[in-house]
C-alpha cells in the first residue's frame, strides 16, 4: 500500500541521494538539490568552494580514509537545473563503503535523504516537467526495449504536453468569453457567436481526439507476447501450438520435419495483452538448403521470444538437449510415457498440463506485457475520454437555444479541469504519491 507522504516533505530541505545503478564501477554520482548544496559538498572538500554553475575536480576528505578520494563536482544553478533549485552532482569512483562515508558526511552536514522520486516530484512542483513528462522520466529509466524508450522519449520532449497546453489556452479563452457574456446576460451585448462558439468546440474536440489517437497509438499493452515453441523434430510443438490457440493453425503430421518454416499466429483472450505464439521447425542436424534455413529461422525466433517453450517427448531421453538456459522446459506427450521431475507434463490428447501451461504464459504477460508508459497512458486516457464527454455536451447545449448559457460555462469547466488534471495543473497528493512513489530513489 502506497503510503501519502508528499504533503510531508518539504521542498526547502536540502536532499541527497546516490543517483546511479548500485554496485562496483568506475563511476557512480551523488546528487544533491536544494539551497545548501553547495555549502554541504564544500564541507567535505579540502581549500574548495563551489561556484555556481561551475565544474571542478576536487578531493575529498572524509573520515576513516586516508587518502583523499578524487571526484568531479558539477554544479547546476537555480532556476536553470532539472529540480528548478541549486543541483550539485559529485562523481566519484563507485565503491560501497566510500559512497556509504559521503552520504553519510552529507546528511550530517545537514541533507536529508531523498525520498522515491523526489528530485522529479521537485522538478514538477518548480514547473520544470508537468505530469506527463514527469511520468515519462520514469518511462525512461524503465524502458526494456527500444519501443518502450522511443515513446517515453516522445512524451518527455513535450508530444503530449504541447498540444495539450494550446488546447487549454484555447479553452480557457473560449470559457472567459462565454462567462463576460453572463455578466451581461440582461444587455443586448455578446461576447462571441453561436458560430464562433460551435467552431472553438469543434477545433477542440478534434484537438483531444487527435491526442488520444496519439496515444493509445503510444500504449505497448497491445504489443504481442511473443511465445517461441522450440524443440527437437517430431516433439508435439505443432499440436502444442494448436491445443494453447484453440484451432488447427499448424499442420500435424506422425513424420518428423513437417514444419520447415515458421508459424505465427496471435491469440486475443481476458482482456489481457495479445500473445503472439510461435512454431518453429524442430530442431536436427540440416543438410538441405531449406531445411538449414529453417534451423536459422527457428534461432532467430528464439532470440526475439518473450517467452521460449522448449518442448521435449516425455518418450525422448534425449529431448532437452540443447535447450536453451532462458527457456522454460515442457515435457509433451505425458499420455506415452511419464514426464521428468519438476517438468511441467502435457499432452494434446487428454488435455494434461493444458490449464497450467496457459496459466504460466498469462503470469509472462502480467510481468513484462505492460509498458513503461502504461500506467501514464491509462490516467490519460482517462481524463480524455472525460474531456470529450464535456466539450460533446458543451457542443449539444450551444444548439439548444432553451438551454441556459451556464450550463455550456460549467461543461468548459469540467472539460478543462479534465486537462489540468492530466497535464498536473490541478492534483492532489494520493496522485503524487501513486506516481512519483513508483520512481526508485536518485531520480
Amino acid at each position: 500500500m502506497v503510503t501519502s507522504h508528499t504533503k510531508h516533505l518539504d521542498p526547502n530541505d536540502t536532499i541527497v541521494a546516490i543517483s546511479s545503478a548500485t554496485g562496483p564501477g568506475a563511476r557512480a554520482i551523488v546528487r544533491l538539490s536544494g539551497r545548501r548544496a553547495a555549502a554541504i559538498v564544500g564541507s567535505l572538500c579540502m581549500a574548495f568552494v563551489p561556484r555556481r554553475g561551475h565544474f571542478a575536480t576536487v578531493h575529498l576528505t572524509l573520515p576513516g580514509f586516508h587518502t583523499p578520494i578524487p571526484a568531479d563536482i558539477y554544479h547546476f544553478a537555480a532556476p536553470r537545473s532539472y529540480t528548478g533549485q541549486d543541483v550539485i552532482e559529485m562523481h566519484l569512483i563507485s565503491c560501497g563503503p566510500i559512497l556509504d562515508v559521503v552520504i553519510a558526511q552529507c546528511l550530517s552536514a545537514g541533507a536529508r535523504a531523498a525520498q522515491s522520486g523526489e528530485f522529479t516530484l521537485r522538478a514538477f512542483l518548480s514547473g520544470k516537467l508537468d505530469l506527463t513528462r514527469a511520468e515519462a522520466v520514469l518511462g525512461v529509466i524503465e524502458a526494456d526495449s527500444r519501443d518502450d524508450l522511443t515513446h517515453a522519449l516522445k512524451q518527455l520532449a513535450g508530444g503530449v504536453a504541447q498540444p495539450l497546453g494550446l488546447l487549454r489556452d484555447d479553452l480557457l479563452n473560449l470559457l472567459a468569453d462565454v462567462e463576460a457574456g453572463l455578466d451581461f446576460a440582461d444587455e443586448d451585448i455578446h461576447f462571441v457567436t453561436t458560430d464562433d462558439l460551435l467552431n472553438r468546440i469543434t477545433r477542440g474536440l478534434a484537438q483531444i481526439t487527435l491526442v488520444g489517437k496519439q496515444l493509445e497509438e503510444r500504449s505497448l499493452s497491445q504489443r504481442p507476447f511473443r511465445v517461441v515453441l522450440a524443440g527437437k523434430t517430431n516433439a508435439g510443438k505443432s499440436s502444442l501450438f494448436n491445443a494453447l490457440l484453440g484451432r488447427a493453425a499448424a499442420l500435424v503430421d506422425a513424420e518428423p520435419g513437417t514444419t520447415r518454416d515458421y508459424l505465427e499466429a496471435r491469440h486475443d483472450a481476458n482482456g489481457a495483452a495479445p500473445i503472439l505464439f510461435v512454431d518453429t521447425a524442430g530442431q536436427r542436424v540440416a543438410d538441405e538448403p531449406i531445411e538449414q534455413a529453417g534451423q536459422s529461422l527457428a534461432r532467430e525466433q528464439m532470440q526475439q521470444a518473450d517467452l521460449i517453450l522448449w518442448c521435449a517427448a516425455c518418450d525422448d531421453p534425449a529431448g532437452n538437449n540443447g535447450c536453451p538456459s532462458n527457456a522454460v522446459r515442457i515435457a509433451t506427450k505425458a499420455d506415452l510415457a511419464p514426464a521428468p521431475p519438476d517438468v511441467l507434463a502435457t499432452s494434446t490428447a487428454n488435455g494434461t498440463g493444458l490449464n497450467e501451461l496457459r496459466a504460466l504464459i498469462e503470469a509472462g504477460v502480467r510481468r513484462v506485457g505492460r509498458g513503461a508508459l502504461a500506467p501514464s497512458l491509462s490516467r490519460c486516457a482517462n481524463h480524455i475520454a472525460m474531456c470529450l464527454q464535456h466539450l460533446r455536451r458543451a457542443y449539444t447545449n450551444v444548439l439548444g437555444e432553451e438551454t441556459p448559457p451556464e450550463l455550456l460555462a460549467l461543461d468548459l469547466r469540467l472539460a478543462l479541469e479534465e486537462l489540468g488534471a492530466m497535464t498536473g495543473a490541478i492534483y492532489t497528493d494520493d496522485l503524487l504519491d501513486r506516481i512519483f512513489s513508483r520512481f526508485c530513489i536518485g531520480k
